[in-house]
This record gives structure tokens, sequence and C-alpha cells, in this order.
């Protein structure tokens, strides 16, 4: 049994990164759905990021999306997050949402298209040099709607070029993740459609290169923390985007429908010694009905809990059952566990390092969100494709 103050422990050095874009209107296929208080600049961003962290004491990194956040000094902007006491984390590419990439961008069969993704790709890199950023995240779009449309194998062809450019062009601290997604916006076939995909690629790049696993971005039914056991195995799990879905990449509250999967996914990190490496536990999560920095605070709240969870396994007691085929008895730990109540605990890690136990009463009792409403009137809020 884990002793209470080593759980402490571990809780209280946990870092969990959150997204600049979670911050800003997002909504449906359909339609973006616009809140009053919406930051309008990427300042404004880490200003509502900072309250997460501020209450929650866990959230200290913010991931930047280019086109999105986009500057004309990030080394300035570097120094405001600073100034709140945060740090800027992974940079986000987007090569899809521009017109030329319709049928795709590094995997396009028009080299001069290729040529344009790959220095978006390289500008990112560009950024992470100009605010110490650790991360390159990628993900793409790319694909097929059409059996024929093009040749699946050269489209592979394309991407290794692209990634073999932007890994030699990282600096020695710096790290590429690939990012796999099983469906969408392709409907035939995807490029980088699933863990082994990226995987094949990030072996073949080196040891700069490793896979993010996106909560939301697998089929129904799919062991997630079969794969997390696996890359962790392998020394390739770079990160995740936690998130929560219900039918497809809903990109909801983590845990929001699948609590007992976030607990399992935390156990195999926990058991690899993922919870003490580099692995980057980031959100990737749009908040489209609910009040975005509560909606992130809970998210973050979501994740310590099944951490907490995860780590009060009995792992001696466990294997002991494992090694005997005590079906029932190895199952009954784990539930053990993860119906332990760990709001108490977390209250306790909280207010012993000057926190509120209650992360969102907290806030709500602070006014920032009656000031940013009151504060941020006019200009253009951010949002998809701003």
């Amino acid at each position: 049994m884990t002793a209470p103050s080593a759980v402490k422990a571990a809780l209280t050095s946990q870092s969990i990164e959150t997204p600049s874009w979670a911050y800003g209107n997002s909504g449906t296929r359909f339609k973006v759905f616009a809140q009053e208080g919406v930051p309008r600049t990427p300042r404004e961003k880490l200003d509502d990021a900072a309250q997460v962290h501020r209450y929650t004491g866990v959230a200290p990194t913010v991931a930047l999306h280019i086109p999105w956040d986009r500057v004309d000094d990030y080394a300035a902007l570097a120094g405001y997050a600073e100034d709140q006491g945060l740090r800027i984390g992974a940079i986000n590419s987007n090569t899809f949402q521009d017109d030329d990439y319709r049928l795709g961008s590094v995997c396009h069969p028009d080299a001069t298209v290729r040529r344009k993704a790959l220095d978006h790709l390289l500008e990112c890199v560009d950024i992470m040099d100009a605010t110490g950023s650790r991360d390159l995240k990628l993900w793409f779009a790319d694909g097929t709607n059409y059996p024929g449309q093009d040749d699946v194998r050269s489209r592979q062809d394309r991407l290794a070029e692209a990634l073999d450019a932007v890994y030699a062009r990282l600096g020695d601290d710096q790290r590429l993740l690939l990012e796999y997604k099983f469906f969408e916006p392709a409907f035939y076939s995807t490029d980088v459609p699933d863990w082994g995909t990226a995987y094949a690629h990030c072996l073949r790049l080196g040891p700069k290169a490793e896979v993010v696993v996106d909560t939301g971005h697998h089929a129904p039914g799919t062991n997630i923390e079969f794969i997390v056991a696996v890359l962790l195995r392998e020394g390739k799990l770079g990160g995740f985007d936690f998130n929560s879905r219900f039918y497809a990449d809903d990109d909801l509250m983590v845990g929001a429908a699948d609590p007992f999967q976030l607990f399992r996914i935390m156990y195999e990190v926990v058991r690899g010694g993922g919870f003490t490496s580099d692995v980057a536990f980031m959100l990737d999560q749009c908040h489209n009905i609910e009040p975005k920095i509560q909606a992130i605070i809970r998210s973050v709240m979501n994740v310590q809990e099944a951490t907490a969870k995860a780590l009060l396994v009995d792992r001696d007691a466990l294997g002991v059952a494992q090694a005997e085929g005590d079906v029932l008895g190895a199952n009954a730990v784990l539930m053990d566990a993860f119906n332990t109540d760990v709001r108490p605990l977390l209250a306790e890690v909280r207010e012993e390092q000057g926190l509120a136990p209650d992360p969102i009463a907290a806030f709500r009792a602070s006014g920032w969100a009656e000031r940013i409403r009151t504060e941020r009137v006019g200009g253009q809020q951010a949002g998809w494709g701003a």
C-alpha cells in the first residue's frame, strides 16, 4: 500500500498543461458559440490560464496554437507568461485551416503545397526557440475521401519526408510529438490514423520523436490503457491530450464520459513510470456551452482525482493476486482504489500548499468572471480560426 505521504508528494509534483484555445469561443461543427468575457488576445488567454493555476496549483504551462496565437514578439509573450506565474508549453501547428490544404498538407500531391506546410512547421520550431518551449505537437488532417483519390503509400513517403525535415531542425532539448486520429476529416483513409502508424514514424525518426495519445481519438471500445502501457514500455509515450467523448471526438471535459477509463489509463501511467518521466499531461478540450475557466479547473481536478486513485492502488496486493491467478481478487484491488473518495485527500494537499480546498468555489468567489465580462468589451474574441 502506498503511504499517504508518498501519494501527497506525487500529487504535489503533478503538472497539467492547459490549451490556449480552450479559453476562446468554440462550438459544434455547425456553429461557434460566443460567451461574454472571452479573451481577445493571447495575453488575455494567459491571464485566464493563470487563474486556473492559481486555484489548482498544478497547471503552470499553457500550450499555444499557431496561427491562432500568433504575435509579433514571442519572447515578449513568454516573458508575459512568466509574469503571470506560467510558462509556454507545447507549440501546436495548424495545417488544416487553409484552402490550399483541401487535399492535404505535408501529404498533398502538389510539392508547392507541401513546401508551404513544411515552412509552417519550421516556423513553429522557431517559435519554440523564442518561447523556450520543449514540445512541438503535430496533428495532420491529411487523408483521402475516395478510393483511388491518391496513392496511399506515396502519401506516407511524403509524410516521412516532412517529418525528417522537422526532426532535423529540432534543438537538443526539443521533441516532436506526433498525434493520431482514426477518422475525420478524411472519410476513406487517414494518413496518421492510429498509434501504430504514429509509433512507426517516431521509431524511425529517433529518440526526440514520441507519440501523443488523445483520449478521444479512438474507435469505440478501444483499450486505450493498453496503448499507453505499450508506448511506455517502448519509451515512446510523449504525452496525452486529455478529453472525453460520448460518440466521436467531442473534446468534452476529461473524465466526463468514462471516469473509470481515465483511472485505468492513469494506473498504467503510474505503473509504467510515466508519472515521473517526461510524459506531458495536456488538456485538449473545447468548452462550448459551459463557463470556460471553471470547466478547465474541473478538468484539472478530474485528472488529479484519477491520478490519486491510481496512486492508491495496492500494487503489492495486486501482484500477489495476479501471480496466484486470483481473477476476482486482482480486480477487487483495482476497484477498491477506484471507489475510494479521494476528494478529502486532495483538499488536504491543496491546503498544505496554501490553496483553497475547493478550487471551483474559490474561483467563483474571486470575482474574476464578473471582471472579465465587464472589461473585455469590444475587439475580436478569440475562437476557432482566430
